[in-house]
């Protein structure tokens, strides 16, 4: 998206990606890098949509966004919509 929407050039995607990716993405990414060498982000970004979006991964995130439900005790509002529309574009 950023490279789309902001015409943002493959190198300073790939700066970033260790400050944008958390935990089992990280180690993803850092371990495809490793093994094939150095991409471009058009290229990282199909080896991670490989890896990661499968059918137990879109079955788990759809489950999350069914079973979430808004909390007003427990949920702040804009945090909740946010992880829902995340979800969803996840998808």
């Amino acid at each position: 998206m950023l490279q789309e929407n902001d015409a943002i050039p493959d190198d300073s995607i790939t700066a970033r990606v260790h400050s944008l990716f958390e935990k089992s993405a990280k180690r993803c990414y850092y371990g495809i890098r490793q093994t094939k060498g150095k991409n471009t982000w058009s290229w990282g970004k199909q080896e991670i949509i490989t890896k990661w979006a499968n059918d137990s991964w879109r079955y788990k995130i759809e489950n999350a966004f069914e079973n979430s439900f808004f909390d007003p005790d427990k949920d702040e509002p804009l945090t909740w919509l946010l992880k829902q529309v995340e979800r969803l574009n996840a998808l």
